[in-house]
Parts: structure tokens; C-alpha cells; sequence
């Protein structure tokens, strides 16, 4: 249904859909993969119709070209993006289809004198290019990007202004037979605007293959290197990525604990207390399964131990100190378990020495003991009595006789 529409469909109709869908999908994080598919084709349907009309050829340069036809240069870029943005389990593939677009895209523009000095240098000097070349090509490709977007919209800003203005003035003043292409005769704008279209074409497809040139050499030293080591070597460096990224996780979390606000703290016995007279409940929420804290890349991972080797990462990152083994409301309750069973034991206390039978055994007691008591306090009194008695016949330095002045 779809192919027999973009058969009847013509090529200024076809372009405009496939622009639109390159909008939408460049626009979105994550593009609808039906919608990406469809914009291929309606764009492989107008890189085939552009072919077969010749609107193109390889003797004429860009003022050679017609306005109409201006737009149909960016086919080729357009199909590059979408490309790229197709998900296939071969991603190598994808990315060297969408490469072959781009430069493909970039070839026509060097042959219609469209591509900028520094990129043709840049491009014969690739050899002998320095990181200090690649910068500043970077940065000055940066700043043509920016002037193209400013200058894009400032053309449809100017376009809107215009366009209201000549509502303003139909309303006013009829228009006369003729002069409605007089009114709407903005050639040199539009063709302008195509033109830095086709700049900012230029400078994203140029940023878009040195990304895609990156990732296709990952691809490939990855795909390479799993072939020759196997499974278990691939996966051991996964784990070993891994571990270093818990190790740099720990580690910035242990240097922002120095300068995080403590959390306040929470009244555990007041909360206990609400829920044992039953104002409150113990919600989910605060319930706590106390399974045992995992550090290291075993909670970067989140799976069970699949080798010694995993066991012994997981232990490395351990804390410090001695892990809690119940909640602050499992303890705030046990708090308040215990001060009630002090209460009920002081309550016990209280009734046995208010009672009677106390109260009897303490008027009623054994009199030996009270005997024995006074006897020696008797005792005691005598001893006293005889030691003053002893010091009032044995006056303070009394046998200190070297002491004794000479009379």
C-alpha cells in the first residue's frame, strides 16, 4: 500500500514527506523504527527518480542549478542520517551504508564547489593531520554551524514578516490581476536559504562520519578480538570495565560523603509508641528484609556469582564499620518492649512492699539481730569512752622530751 502511494507519488511531494520524517526522527530520542524504514524508502525512491530525471550532472557547478532543484542535493544526507539510526543486530553494516551516503553526499558537493576551503585542505592533508589541526578544523567547522543556523533563522523570520505584511496589505488594498507573483517573488531568498541549508548539511555529515568512522572501529576490534580470544576473555574484560567503574563510583561517593548535609533523625521511640497503642502501622515501606549489603561490581553487575574470580572482585570494596542487623523501628519497638517489662517489674516491686505480709515480716522480725546490734553498739561506746579517757592522761606531744627547752 505504502510503495504503490510513492509510485504515484511526485518527486516534490515524495521529498517533502521523507524531510518531514528525517525531521521527526532527528528530533527524538528514540526514533520509531517503522517510521525510520519509511523514510529510507520514500528517500531511495528519490535518490532513483533524481537519477532517472538527470537533474544533476558532473559539468555543471552550483550557480548552474536551479532553484527547484537545490533541495534535491541533500537526498543523499538525508538517507546517510536515517540510516544510522536503523537498529539491526549487524551494526557494522548499518554504519558503512550510512558512511557510503555521507561521502557520497560530501563527493557531490566538492564537485558543485559547495564544500569550504579548510575542508578541501584538510581533506588532501589527512596524512600528515596533528591534533592541534583536527581542533582548530573542529572549532571553525563549529562556528559555520552556528552561522547557518542563525542565518536559516533569520530568513524565516524575515519570510513570516513579509508574509503577514502582505495579508495586511490584501485586506487594505485588492490586488490586481499579475501582481500576485509580484507580492510572492522571494526566488533569491529561497535559493539563499537552500544554499545554507546545504552548509549546515556539509558540517553535520562531516562531524557524523568522524563519529562513524570511531564507532566502526570499535565494532570491529571488538568483533576481531572475540573471535581470536573467545567468550571468557571478552567477558572478563567486561568485568574488569566494570570494576574499575565500581572503584571510581566508591570513591567519589566516599569523597561526597565528606560534604553531604546528615539526614535528621528519626523519634523511634514516639513512632513505637504509636504503633503499639495502634495510631500507626508498620508500613512497607519500613519493612526490611536485612539481606546482607553487597559491594564492588557485584552490585554493578546485579546477578549471582558465576566464578571464584566474581566472589572474591565482590569483597574487595567492604565498609569500615559493622552493618546494622535491624531498622530504626524494629529498634525503636524493641526499645519500647523493654521499658515496658522495666515498668512491669517496678510495678511488682511497688505491690510486694506495699503489701501486708512485708510490712508484718519488717515490725515482726527476728529480735536476735536487734540484740546483737545493741550489744555492739554498747561495745563500741565502751571502747570510745576508754580511748578519750587514755588521752586526757596522755596530752598531744607529751613523749616528745628532746623537744623540751632547757630550763
Amino acid at each position: 500500500m505504502v510503495e504503490s502511494k510513492m509510485e504515484e507519488m511526485p518527486l516534490s511531494a515524495l521529498f517533502d514527506q521523507a524531510r518531514k520524517i528525517h525531521q521527526l526522527a532527528t528530533e527524538s530520542c528514540e526514533a520509531d523504527q517503522e517510521m525510520v524504514r519509511k523514510g529510507c524508502e520514500a528517500l531511495e525512491k528519490c535518490e532513483d527518480m533524481v537519477g532517472t530525471l538527470g537533474l544533476f550532472s558532473t559539468n555543471e557547478t552550483k550557480e548552474d542549478i536551479s532553484t527547484n532543484n537545490l533541495k534535491y542535493i541533500l537526498v543523499p544526507f538525508y538517507l546517510g542520517e536515517l540510516t544510522e539510526k536503523v537498529e539491526e543486530d549487524d551494526r557494522i553494516r548499518i554504519l558503512k551504508t550510512s558512511q557510503a551516503k555521507l561521502k557520497e553526499f560530501i563527493t557531490f558537493c566538492e564537485t558543485m564547489e559547495l564544500l569550504p576551503e579548510e575542508e578541501l585542505e584538510a581533506s588532501t592533508q589527512r596524512n600528515s593531520d596533528s591534533h592541534v589541526d583536527r581542533r582548530a578544523r573542529k572549532i571553525a567547522r563549529f562556528k559555520r554551524q552556528r552561522a547557518a543556523e542563525s542565518k536559516l533563522l533569520e530568513i524565516k523570520e524575515r519570510k513570516e514578516r513579509r508574509g503577514r505584511s502582505s495579508r495586511a496589505a490584501a485586506l487594505s488594498t485588492p490586488v490586481e490581476a499579475g501582481e500576485e507573483d509580484v507580492l510572492d517573488d522571494d526566488g533569491e531568498e529561497e535559493r539563499e536559504a537552500w544554499f545554507t541549508t546545504i552548509s549546515l548539511a556539509i558540517c553535520k555529515a562531516l562531524d557524523l562520519l568522524e563519529m562513524l568512522k570511531k564507532e566502526e572501529e570499535m565494532l570491529s576490534a571488538m568483533k576481531e578480538k572475540q573471535e581470536k580470544e573467545g567468550d571468557t576473555q571478552f567477558f572478563r574484560d567486561l568485568l574488569d570495565d566494570r570494576t574499575r567503574r565500581a572503584e571510581t563510583w566508591h570513591r567519589d561517593a566516599s569523597v561526597r560523603a565528606q560534604y553531604t548535609k546528615p539526614a535528621p533523625p528519626i523519634t523511634c521511640a514516639t513512632f513505637a509508641q504509636d504503633v503499639l497503642e495502634g495510631r500507626a502501622k508498620v508500613s512497607q515501606a519500613h519493612e526490611h528484609k536485612h539481606q546482607p549489603m553487597i559491594f564492588g561490581p557485584q552490585s554493578v553487575i546485579s546477578g549471582s556469582f558465576s566464578s571464584e574470580r566474581e566472589r572474591m572482585t565482590a569483597q574487595v570494596f567492604q565498609p569500615g564499620f559493622r552493618m546494622p542487623t535491624m531498622s530504626i523501628e524494629e529498634a525503636g519497638l524493641t526499645e519500647m518492649e523493654i521499658m515496658n517489662n522495666w515498668q512491669e517489674m517496678n510495678t511488682k516491686l511497688m505491690e510486694e512492699a506495699n503489701s501486708s505480709w512485708y510490712k508484718d515480716n519488717k515490725i515482726t522480725g527476728p529480735r536476735k539481730d536487734d540484740e546483737d546490734e545493741d550489744e555492739d553498739d554498747e561495745a563500741a561506746q565502751d571502747k570510745a569512752r576508754a580511748f578519750d579517757d587514755w588521752k586526757d592522761d596522755n596530752p598531744r606531744g607529751a613523749g616528745n622530751k628532746k623537744l623540751t627547752p632547757c630550763g
